[in-house]
C-alpha cells in the first residue's frame, strides 16, 4: 500500500472523519497552504483525503460556519480573508496559533486579555459564590505545587485564569474561558521561555487575595498589573526583533553597495 493510498490518508484523519477533514483543510487555510491558488472543489477534496463526498461537504459547511470559506455564484467555494474569520473560535484561534509564532498577534490577545480578565476579576471579588472562590484558591494552589515541581505550570495557570471568569457569574465572561484557555498556550508559554522562569507567584496571589476580601478594585487593578507585564514583555521582544530586522536590513544594503561599486 503506497504511502498516497486513499485509505492512508483517510486513516491519518481520526476516527471522526469530518472533524479530521475540517482540521486539516482549516490549518491548511489559516497556515496559507492555499494562497495564490483556488480552494479545490468537493470532488478534488474527496479524492486527496480519501473521504466521501457528504464527509467533505460537512467539512467545508462547518468552515463556512467558522468564517474561512464562502460560496458565491460562478465562483465556487473561495477563502475568505482574515478580517471574516471567527476569531472567536477556538479552532480558528488554535490554527492561528499553531501558524509562525507572531508577536503581533500576541500583542493583541494581550490587548483583549486587558479588556475582559480585570472585570472578570472585579466580578468575581463582588459576586463569586463559595465554589467559584474555592476554583480559584484550587486553582492558585496548582500553581503553588508547579512551582514545586508537582504539578503543570501551564495547565494550572490556564486553571487560575479560566476560573476568575466562570466565577464571575456573568454568561458573557464564562464564554471567554475556552478562547482564554486556548490563547493562553501560547502568551503563557512566551513569558516563561523569555523570563527564563514561570508566572509569579506574588502577582496571582494579590489577585486571590482581593478577590476573597471582596475588593473589586483591588482585584481589577491586581489582574491589570499582571497582564500590563506581559504586554511589556512583548513591546521588549517587538523592539529587539525590528532592531535585529533593521540590522539584517542594514546589512543587506551594505553589501549591494558594495557589489554595485565593484561592477
Amino acid at each position: 500500500m503506497s504511502a498516497s493510498d486513499p485509505s492512508d490518508v483517510r486513516t491519518s484523519l481520526g476516527r471522526n472523519l469530518t472533524y479530521g477533514l475540517l482540521d486539516v483543510l482549516g490549518r491548511m487555510i489559516v497556515t496559507g497552504a492555499y494562497d495564490g491558488r483556488p480552494f479545490p472543489i468537493e470532488a478534488e477534496l474527496s479524492k486527496e483525503h480519501g473521504v466521501s463526498r457528504s464527509v467533505t461537504r460537512e467539512a467545508v459547511k462547518m468552515l463556512g460556519a467558522k468564517g474561512l470559506l464562502t460560496a458565491r455564484p460562478r465562483q465556487g467555494t473561495i477563502i475568505t480573508p482574515p478580517t471574516s474569520w471567527n476569531w472567536f473560535d477556538t479552532d480558528v484561534l488554535r490554527w492561528l496559533l499553531e501558524r509562525k509564532f507572531s508577536l503581533a498577534l500576541l500583542r493583541q490577545f494581550t490587548e483583549l486579555r486587558l479588556t475582559i480578565e480585570p472585570g472578570a476579576a472585579a466580578l468575581a471579588a463582588q459576586y463569586g459564590d463559595a465554589d467559584g472562590l474555592a476554583l480559584i484558591q484550587d486553582g492558585y494552589a496548582r500553581m503553588e505545587a508547579a512551582e514545586a515541581g508537582h504539578d503543570d505550570p501551564l495547565i494550572s495557570d490556564i486553571a487560575f485564569h479560566v476560573a476568575i471568569l466562570e466565577a464571575s457569574g456573568n454568561p458573557f465572561y464564562a464564554q471567554f474561558r475556552d478562547v482564554v484557555a486556548t490563547a493562553l498556550q501560547t502568551s503563557i508559554q512566551f513569558t516563561n521561555r523569555y523570563r527564563g522562569r514561570n508566572a509569579s507567584l506574588p502577582g496571582h496571589r494579590a489577585i486571590v487575595d482581593s478577590i476573597i476580601a471582596r475588593d473589586p478594585e483591588g482585584a481589577a487593578q491586581a489582574m491589570r498589573a499582571l497582564i500590563a507585564d506581559v504586554m511589556s514583555l512583548i513591546r521588549e521582544a517587538t523592539a529587539r526583533q525590528n532592531a535585529g530586522q533593521a540590522l539584517v536590513e542594514a546589512s543587506i544594503e551594505q553589501a549591494e553597495s558594495q557589489t554595485r561599486g565593484m561592477v
